[in-house]
């Protein structure tokens, strides 16, 4: 079995992983108790926690085995595989738009994946890592800092997102650097403890981030930017920067674009979706304190509106509930 196949499946496990994490938690927030900190004792929502680590878990491996350009856009499989899992388990229907947008998302996944060449066993050069840090460092705080200087919400939530994206994109570079590492014994534990030093920060920045996103942008706009820009990045550097290349050069190069395209309307139309069905579903339902809702922090630190089971890019959100538009 080849190393690509391998990275496939892999992939393919992280992703139902993600989708039955998504739709446990969704469950264990809709009948859950008052308190913060009910969740905590239900046997269920440390199931969900096991399967979120377990993808996490299967999704760096796949790292080390297949190209950046592959696996970061295989993530987005996780709201394609939660449609029929929804169905089957807690019986919500998919609709139309679900599956037209289930189609579209793995239609372009399958096309990136028949033009994807065989992986590189090129790495990060050491010298590298810190100015690239550097520079996806500065261009997170950026974004944030323009973000902070712009008026309109919902522009504001789309240029934390991109941020956001941009953090988990190349926090998903840094491990495939680590995993690469790792596998060939080109450097020791003490050795990685900077670049697993710049993947805790760039994740806990993306974390962050994303939720400032929602603060008064709604849940469509930021989730579906953080969720294509998040493979964009990741793509793009593994392409410039570690020779990953697709095949039949640069018309497959092409192909593959606007493969990815295909796959990016297909996730869009999936947020927009599932954002409907929230928004329809709250407006009969209000959050009452203690329920699934958190303050998302804003770029400021200051929370701000509720913003319901919001999860992170390239993951799941199957189903949420609106908040009381005002607090």
């Amino acid at each position: 079995m080849s190393a690509l196949v391998v990275s496939v499946l892999l992939c393919l496990v992280s992703a139902v992983c993600y989708a039955g994490a998504a739709i446990v938690q969704e469950r264990v927030a809709a009948t859950g108790g008052d308190g913060a900190y009910a969740p905590l004792r239900r046997a269920r929502w440390w199931a969900a926690v096991a399967l979120t680590g377990l993808g996490a878990a299967l999704h760096v491996v796949a790292l080390a085995y297949g190209p950046l350009s592959l696996v970061q856009p295989l993530g987005a499989l996780t709201i394609v595989f939660a449609l029929p899992m929804a169905a089957l388990f807690v019986h919500r229907p998919v609709g139309a738009v679900g599956w037209r947008g289930a189609f579209l998302a793995t239609a372009g996944l399958a096309g990136l994946l028949s033009l994807t060449g065989p992986p590189s066993a090129e790495s990060i050069d050491g010298a590298q890592r810190p100015v690239l840090a550097a520079a996806v460092l500065a261009a997170v705080v950026l974004l944030a800092l323009t973000a902070r200087w712009t008026r309109r919400p919902v522009v504001r939530g789309v240029v934390l997102a991109t941020a956001a994206g941009a953090a988990f994109g190349m926090g998903s570079v840094f491990t495939k650097a680590v995993a690469e590492d790792w596998t060939s014994h080109d450097a020791d534990f003490a050795g990685l403890l900077p670049s697993f030093g710049v993947i805790a920060l760039l994740a806990s920045a993306g974390m962050l981030l994303s939720q400032a996103s929602y603060r008064g942008a709604g849940l469509a706009a930021p989730l579906a930017t953080v969720t294509v820009v998040n493979p964009v990045v990741a793509a793009v550097v593994g392409i410039v920067g570690l020779g990953e290349a697709f095949r039949y050069g640069v018309t497959g190069g092409l192909l593959a674009g606007a493969a990815g395209a295909v796959a990016a309307a297909g996730v869009v139309t999936l947020t927009l979706q599932n954002a409907t069905r929230a928004a329809d579903a709250g407006a009969d339902a209000p959050i009452t304190p203690g329920s699934d809702a958190v303050d998302a922090p804003t770029a400021d630190g200051v929370g701000g509106p509720r913003v319901p089971g919001a999860r992170q890019p390239g993951r799941c959100l199957v189903s949420t509930r609106s908040g009381p538009k005002s607090r």
